[in-house]
């Protein structure tokens, strides 16, 4: 079962001060330190006349607190815990402490500036802010924060594009507080990623956080958000992981490209603005996902709901930004212009002999992939009746029924497996039309539209 959230409760930007953006509903997104513990492995023995003991607690001072005794008659004697200066030491808390420990020095604090108010950076910045309704405060030069992490020893670090996207100066800083500058190498807007590459760092300072597999995960497992979260810089939530079938559009739009709905990790851990481009982290310390948004209520801050990129859309586009062969990395695309089947009345389906579901094309580009498949969209125009404002739609073009043999139920459907292929992967459609079906093979490429399309 998918779990789609509409795009009105979404912002498209996390990031602190100009950066921040908010809809009214929907927003993008912990202090480090402690002390690392080994935990001990809990463990029952049960002796010759019956009683059990429990297992004993390491309280991190080297010491373990004497187990409580079966008597035999149904009751326990507890024995008084003890406290390494007043701190519990459960399993959880341990694993948490070691996983901060080992990972904090790969989270990185990104500030951005754009010089000069009238600058193109900065204007694109004013538009992000008009855009999410976010109020000029008139300071110059315009900033903004989030948060990265270090992804090799060469000083790459991913973070949110939006954290990044317009600005004219970057400044990193590392846990122990030194600043640095960066440089963007790479963006995926489509994605909300971006690599940046951190310059004059030294190597002993750099500490890449390993990267996870995001398949593997499961409902309720342990989520940890590291971050600057309202910009206290190098902080840290924890929680779990609440959903993963959920899917939210993700992206800011860019030029005549809209956000498409993706599968994200739903977290209850505290995330806010300041936190985008901060890793989720599972109990192992390594990254599950980027976290990038959350769902407020209209409040302005967490509701316990965020959203995170997965980590293999990560590892998947990570050769890509790191090439810096462009600087922004386009996915594929098919290049048409569609009609989402279910979107449209019974009635007018039933009239039209149309079926209830698949993208039926009402235009195809000149030279896009699927211009060189020879897909054909619609060539009459019928008008969908009263109540719809005189619009009309295209009825015998192609219906795209299944990509890959998945049935296409609806138009995101199609947008999510094009935008999750790469550059020059084939895919298989599957076509009806005028009662004949067919099937064709799609070489996808990246394709700049002419105008505002929806695929």
């Amino acid at each position: 079962m998918k779990f789609s959230l509409p795009a009105l409760t979404l912002t498209g930007v996390l990031a602190l001060g100009a950066l921040t953006a908010c809809d009214g509903n929907f927003r993008r997104t912990v202090d480090l330190g402690g002390q690392s513990t080994t935990a001990t492995e809990p463990s029952t023995a049960t002796t010759e006349s019956g009683t059990t003991t429990t297992p004993a607690t390491d309280t991190g001072a080297g010491t373990a607190t004497p187990p409580a005794t079966d008597t035999g008659a149904g009751t326990a004697t507890p024995t008084p815990a003890t406290f390494d200066n007043g701190r519990a030491r459960t399993e959880s808390e341990a694993n948490t402490v070691q996983v901060v420990k080992e990972q904090q020095n790969g989270l990185v604090f990104i500030s951005v500036t754009e010089s000069s108010a009238n600058s193109e950076e900065a204007q694109l910045r004013q538009r992000l802010q008009q855009q999410f309704g976010i109020p000029d405060t008139g300071a110059q030069p315009s900033q903004g924060t989030g948060s990265g992490f270090f992804v090799n020893k060469q000083g790459d670090i991913i973070t949110n594009n939006h954290v990044v996207e317009g600005a004219s100066e970057i400044t990193i800083k590392l846990h122990d507080q030194k600043e640095y500058k960066a440089k963007v190498i790479a963006r995926a807007p489509d994605f909300d990623l971006a690599l940046i590459r951190a310059e004059n760092v030294p190597a002993a300072s750099i500490q890449p956080i390993p990267l996870g597999d995001s398949d593997q995960l499961d409902v309720g497992l342990k989520a940890i958000a590291m971050g600057a979260p309202f910009g206290l810089d190098f902080s840290v939530s924890e929680g779990i992981i609440s959903n993963l079938e959920r899917t939210v559009p993700v992206g800011q739009p860019t030029g005549n490209r809209q956000p498409v709905y993706q599968k994200v990790i739903q977290t209850d851990a505290a995330i806010n603005p300041g936190n985008s481009g901060g890793p989720l982290l599972n109990s192992a310390g390594q990254v599950i996902g980027v976290n990038t948004q959350i769902l407020t209520g209209g409040i302005g801050q967490s509701a316990g709901v965020g959203f995170a990129i997965p980590v293999n859309t990560v590892k998947r586009l990570l050769p890509q930004l790191q090439s810096g062969k462009t600087e922004v990395i386009q996915p594929p695309t098919l290049g048409i212009q569609f009609t989402d089947l279910s979107g449209l009345p019974e009635d007018f389906r039933t009239q039209n002999k149309l079926p209830d579901t698949g993208a039926l094309l009402q235009r195809v580009y000149p030279n896009s992939p699927a211009s060189r498949a020879n897909l054909q969209a619609g060539t009459n125009a019928v008008p969908l009746g009263a109540g719809n404002a005189g619009e009309q739609i295209s009825t015998n073009g192609d219906i795209i029924t299944a990509i890959d043999g998945q049935p296409v139920t609806e138009g995101e459907d199609l947008r999510r497996a094009v935008i999750g292929k790469a550059i020059g992967d084939k895919i298989t459609l599957s076509l009806t039309r005028g009662g004949q079906t067919r099937q064709v093979t799609v070489e996808l490429q990246a394709f700049d539209f002419p105008q505002q399309t929806q695929q």
